[in-house]
């Protein structure tokens, strides 16, 4: 589908509410200064196409001296997303990469057989007060992708393909969409895009991919005729035409989805994969700490701690 603001009037609400296969209310979770809603997995959805977590960090306001410090973690099975909208990371990993990332760009590190990183905020942000919110997601390897090489890239900002006609700003984050590409390697049919919309503008949804969601970040939308505020998120039936409409004030959206996999996957803590016999395997490599000799080592300039396997 090719990007087509001229939607007839009455258009969202062509499709009845059966059309939301699934509507999910995140799980909130205090951090210690922080909140996290998590949307996937959920109870009645493991993954909306690859995509198999999906947190919103923040909005946080963090003081002088104050920053998250996530340490130094293992992950297999999967890619990772890191997208900002406030405050900033810096990502070490044990591919040698060594990256702060900023609202507007993207993070795409790929596990694979077996990956360690860390995420910080900068040393220049905890010289001042600083905020916080952005969504952290992973994305599952298909099966044949499982044990490739990690790897990592970053593409900023300006690189990231931008849609901007009737009161809609969209920036591709991953995948395709509307006839676009955004530049990061993918290993399976992906889309992932940071929508912001005016009141009263609406957005159709790429009818070309088989699993299709929606995550409300900020302000309300109607879909199907029933209004959606903040912090839902929506899974739609494949094949059906859905045009979504901003109420209110506006709304700013994540837009997701792709193919679906060949067969559902197994998530323990960081680890993701096709089967148990690859999760107790990572297990046990990480718990045996044997860095450098195996899928895991540390990165470079952050080896002085680590997550310990959990109990």
């Amino acid at each position: 589908m090719s990007w087509n603001p001229a939607i007839e009037p009455g258009c969202p609400d062509a499709v009845g509410i059966d059309a939301i296969e699934t509507l999910i209310v995140p799980r909130t979770r205090d951090l210690g200064g922080f909140e996290v809603r998590r949307a996937l997995p959920a109870p009645k959805r493991q993954m909306v196409g690859p995509f198999i977590f999906f947190d919103q960090a923040g909005p946080a306001e963090l003081l002088t001296g104050q920053g998250v410090d996530v340490r130094p973690h293992p992950h297999i099975g999967l890619g990772t997303v890191t997208y900002l909208f406030r405050g900033d990371f810096h990502h070490r990993d044990s591919t040698g990469a060594d990256q702060v990332i900023r609202p507007g760009a993207l993070n795409w590190m790929v596990a694979g057989r077996g990956v360690t990183h860390s995420e910080r905020t900068t040393a220049a942000a905890r010289t001042g007060p600083n905020s916080l919110f952005g969504i952290q997601t992973w994305l599952a390897l298909p099966d044949a992708q499982e044990d490739i090489a990690p790897s990592f890239e970053h593409h900023g900002k300006e690189t990231l393909p931008v849609i901007e006609d009737g009161g809609v700003s969209l920036r591709l984050i991953l995948g395709t969409a509307y006839s676009l590409s955004a530049p990061a390697t993918m290993h399976s049919e992906t889309f992932y895009a940071d929508v912001k919309l005016e009141p009263g503008a609406r957005l159709p949804m790429p009818d070309d991919h088989e699993d299709r969601g929606i995550y409300i970040v900020d302000g309300s939308i109607t879909v199907a005729g029933q209004d959606f505020e903040a912090g839902r998120m929506m899974v739609f039936r494949p094949g059906d035409r859905i045009t979504v409409a901003a109420r209110g004030r506006g709304a700013r959206l994540m837009i997701l989805g792709g193919a679906t996999l060949g067969g559902p996957r197994y998530i323990w803590w960081n680890f993701v994969a096709s089967s148990q016999e690859r999760i107790e395997a990572a297990k046990a490599e990480w718990r045996a700490q044997h860095w450098g000799e195996g899928r895991f080592d540390l990165p470079i300039d952050d080896r002085d701690e680590h997550i310990p396997l959990p109990d």
